[in-house]
């Protein structure tokens, strides 16, 4: 909390200490001849990418044979004793926890800097 706090007091001093120089209205005239910015090129870009994962998703299932493997997969698991289905499912929650905390302790560290 302290290296926030002094942080906000470093930047508070460094813009109180830049002196403001005059352009003639420079600045202004930039910016007035800018482009606009493309706000619809986002959204096209977000469903090209959408459409990208769905056929991608299609392509998929139909190369795995219908999603077969799912079927056999889950009928592996079940036939399994249920001693190793427990292991399995414990091993794979402790797994998913661990990362779960790994992203928690990455991003709080991420916010701190």
């Amino acid at each position: 909390m302290d290296e926030i706090s002094e942080e906000d007091q470093l930047d508070r001093q460094l813009r109180e200490a830049a002196p403001y120089l005059d352009d003639d209205g420079f600045t202004a005239r930039v910016l007035h001849q800018l482009p606009a910015s493309g706000g619809t090129r986002r959204s096209f870009r977000g469903a090209i990418l959408l459409a990208t994962a769905l056929l991608a998703s299609a392509l998929a299932y139909v190369a795995s044979d219908g999603g077969r493997f799912l079927f056999v997969a889950m009928a592996r698991l079940a036939a399994l004793p249920t001693l190793w289905f427990f292991v399995v499912v414990l091993g794979t929650g402790i797994l998913v926890m661990t990362v779960g905390a790994v992203a928690a302790i990455v991003k709080a560290s991420e916010l701190q800097s």
